[in-house]
This record gives structure tokens, C-alpha cells and sequence, in this order.
């Protein structure tokens, strides 16, 4: 079990931040500062938002495979306790053609990551480097934990979000959907998939939720599909917790889907006011599903 955060239980007061793209790391922040503890965030360019810079007590602007430089940077603020919150644009750090050029990574990177991207058998999966990631910062000393611990307010709890319920057909393609999502998870493909009529229509792979989702509105042009996104079997609450944000909900709506199955309890929902709103006045249901539930059903 990871160590909880707060103000009683950091004893340096302290919080370190690695901040990708989204809202969600002004979210985690903003929790951290009304608990009373410092923040301290590295954030990581290109990615993340300038409005951390209004919320944290102190931001360094780095590139993401500057492990070193992110290490240096917390141990002189004091920092032993940091949390990993937002996207990471995967496809285009690793597979743009220019990763050196673009992020230079420092040594501490090129040594915790080269058995994976640089030997005969690369492993670039999600688990594989986060896992490695995160043991580098433990090995120097910094212990990483989930965001949520700090945040635990924007984990959905089960039921349905909003006024419009999912109809039968919608509740078939979420059972039919949640198994094959559960077993990509397993696999470390991607936390989504998109059914209609017990059809699959797309999945989540290295282009993220968004694309998977555009995707789905060019191969079902006539809509009424469902989006099921799900944690991953063993999901890791300390990285890669799935989430949705009002981003997600228009995407979906442009894309003629009319339903959203989520996991309860393991998918974060980033403004969910604004999120149930849009849903709402797109005609969307929401169905937060509790995992033994949904396994029931199946």
C-alpha cells in the first residue's frame, strides 16, 4: 500500500509534482496547497500548464528525460515525496523521430531507461517505463505515490453521473466492451474501447483516448456508440490512472457517441460538474461501474 498524503502524514511538509498535460495537475496542486503543505513542481515542457506557476509554491520548467535535473531540483527544495499527474504525449517523445534532438535526455535518464530503449529487446510499454521511471526516483531516495492520495475527491464513485440512462443496448455493449477493455489493460495496450451493437470499433493504443474516439466517429458515421474505459487489471495507482475531462465529453459528442462507461473508484474525473454538465446537454449518459459489478453483469 502506497503512503497516504496529507498534511499529517508528510513530515517535510513538502509535495513534489511532476506535472504533464491537462488540468489535472493544477487540480492535484490546488488540493495540495488547501491541505497546507508546500508545492514544489517540475513541469515538464510542452506539455504542462502555465497556470501551475499561479498554484505552486515553486516551478522549474524541465524537459521529461531530464531525470537528473527533476532529482536535483526536489532534493534542494527538500523534497522526499513526489506524485506523477497529467498525459504524456507517448507517441510523440518516443516515436517522433527526434527524441534526442528534442528532449536531450541526461545521464540519470539514459541509464534507468537504456535497457529498455536501447537494447536488442525494447521494451517500450507503459508499465515497463513508468515502473522504471519510478524505481529510479525510490533508488535516490524520493518516494513516488499516487495522485490521487492527495486529490481523492476527482475519483468517481459508482452510479450513473448523469439524468440520462443508459438504454439496454447501451448496457449490452458495456459488458460486451468491459471484458475486452479489461484484457487490453492486461496486455498493456490502452483503457479504452468503443462498441456499438456488440461490434468493437476502435481501441485505445499508443495515440491516446482522444484519437481513439475521432477515429470512432469516421468508422460510425451513423453514432449511438459507446466509450468503455477502464483501469488496468493491476492498475498502479501511483501513474497512467484513466481519466476523463470535459475535453473528453465534446470529443465524444462530435463523434456521435451517446454513451461513457467508467470504472468507479479507479478513473479520475477532472471537473466533473463541467463533465456531467456537457454530457448533459449533449444527451450523453454516464455510468460510473464498479469492477465486480460489471463482472457480474458479464
Amino acid at each position: 500500500m502506497q503512503p497516504s498524503i496529507g498534511p499529517d502524514s508528510c513530515a517535510a511538509k513538502t509535495i513534489g509534482i511532476i506535472a504533464g498535460w491537462g488540468r489535472f495537475p493544477v487540480l492535484v496542486a490546488e488540493a495540495a496547497k488547501r491541505d497546507g503543505l508546500r508545492v514544489v513542481c517540475v513541469a515538464i515542457r510542452d506539455h504542462a500548464d502555465r497556470r501551475l506557476e499561479q498554484v505552486c509554491d515553486d516551478v522549474r520548467w524541465m524537459g521529461v528525460a531530464k531525470f537528473g535535473g527533476h532529482i536535483r531540483y526536489f532534493r534542494q527544495h527538500g523534497v522526499s515525496q513526489i506524485t506523477m499527474a497529467g498525459k504524456l504525449f507517448k507517441s510523440q517523445i518516443l516515436f517522433s523521430g527526434s527524441v534526442l534532438w528534442r528532449h536531450l535526455p541526461d545521464y540519470t535518464c539514459l541509464r534507468s531507461l537504456a535497457p529498455l530503449l536501447l537494447s536488442r529487446q525494447r521494451d517500450t510499454r507503459d508499465d515497463s517505463l513508468l515502473t522504471r521511471i519510478t524505481d529510479t526516483y525510490l533508488a535516490r531516495g524520493i518516494d513516488v505515490c499516487p495522485a490521487t492520495d492527495i486529490a481523492p475527491e476527482l475519483l468517481v464513485k459508482e452510479g450513473l453521473l448523469t439524468r440520462h440512462s443508459v438504454k439496454p443496448a447501451q448496457q449490452r455493449d458495456i459488458e460486451f466492451g468491459w471484458q475486452i477493455a479489461k484484457q487490453m489493460g492486461g496486455l498493456d495496450i490502452g483503457q479504452s474501447i468503443t462498441v456499438k451493437d456488440g461490434t468493437v470499433l476502435a481501441v485505445e493504443a499508443v495515440e491516446g483516448t482522444d484519437a481513439c474516439i475521432e477515429r470512432t466517429g469516421t468508422l460510425c458515421r451513423k453514432g449511438g456508440w459507446t466509450l468503455v474505459k477502464v483501469a488496468k487489471p493491476n492498475q498502479d495507482m501511483r501513474f497512467d490512472v484513466p481519466t476523463i475531462g470535459p475535453q473528453t465529453i465534446e470529443r465524444v459528442r462530435a463523434a456521435g457517441g451517446t454513451a461513457i462507461a467508467i470504472e468507479a473508484e479507479m478513473t479520475i474525473v477532472v471537473d466533473q460538474q463541467q463533465v456531467i454538465q456537457a454530457a448533459e446537454a449533449a444527451g450523453i449518459a454516464i455510468v460510473a461501474v464498479k469492477r465486480n459489478a460489471a463482472q457480474a453483469a458479464a
